[in-house]
C-alpha cells in the first residue's frame, strides 16, 4: 500500500501532513470567496472545513482504492497559506494532485514550490503517472502546473484539461533493453 503523506520542506516552505486541527487556521486562509473562482461552490465554515479534514486525515478512500496525502502549506515559524493534496492508488501507480493557497499569498511562487515538492516526492516513491486537472481559463494554475512539470494533454475531464507529467522513457543505465 502507498505510503501516508510525510513532512515535506523546500527552499521557503514546509509541509506537513493534514491533521484534523489545521482547520482552526485554515479556514481564514481558504475563506476568500476568489479560491472558488474555477471550481465552484462556497468557502466552508469551520464545523465543515473540519468535518473535511476528519475525513480527509483518515488517508484512505472508503473503498480503500485511493491513498489520500493532503498537507498544510506553511511559511517558516508555521504561518499556513495553503493545502496541496495527492489522491494515489493504492498501487502507487499514479497521483492527481491539486493546490489552493489562500488569496493574501498568491503570486509568490508558493503554489508552484509547495505542487513541485509534492510530484517530486511522488515520483521519488515510484509513481509514474502524476496529473492534474486544471479549468482551461485558469492561467495561474496551469502556469503552477507547468512549474511543477506537468504538461497539458488533449485529455478533458469534467470540462478540465488534464495536465501529466511526461514519462521518462529512457532506459536505465545497467538494466537490460
Amino acid at each position: 500500500m502507498f505510503p501516508a503523506a510525510q513532512l515535506l520542506t523546500t527552499a521557503r516552505l514546509v509541509l506537513t501532513p493534514l491533521t484534523p486541527d489545521d482547520a482552526d487556521d485554515m479556514v481564514t486562509v481558504l475563506a476568500d470567496p476568489r479560491m472558488n473562482e474555477f471550481t465552484g461552490g462556497a468557502p466552508l465554515a469551520l464545523d465543515e472545513l473540519r468535518a473535511r479534514y476528519r475525513a480527509l486525515a483518515v488517508g484512505l478512500s472508503a473503498d480503500g482504492t485511493q491513498r489520500w496525502c493532503n498537507w498544510i502549506v506553511r511559511l517558516p515559524g508555521d504561518q499556513p497559506v495553503g493545502v496541496v493534496q495527492a489522491t494515489v492508488s493504492v498501487d502507487g501507480s499514479a497521483a492527481a494532485v491539486a493546490w489552493e493557497i489562500g488569496v493574501p499569498w498568491h503570486g509568490r511562487g508558493f503554489a508552484a514550490e509547495a505542487a513541485r515538492a509534492i510530484v517530486d516526492w511522488l515520483v521519488g516513491m515510484g509513481v509514474g503517472d502524476v496529473s492534474a486537472n486544471i479549468h482551461p481559463r485558469h492561467d495561474a494554475s496551469a502556469g503552477i502546473a507547468r512549474r511543477a512539470g506537468l504538461a497539458p494533454t488533449d485529455e478533458l475531464v469534467d470540462g478540465e484539461v488534464v495536465w501529466r507529467r511526461p514519462i521518462d522513457r529512457r532506459p536505465v543505465p545497467g538494466t537490460p533493453r
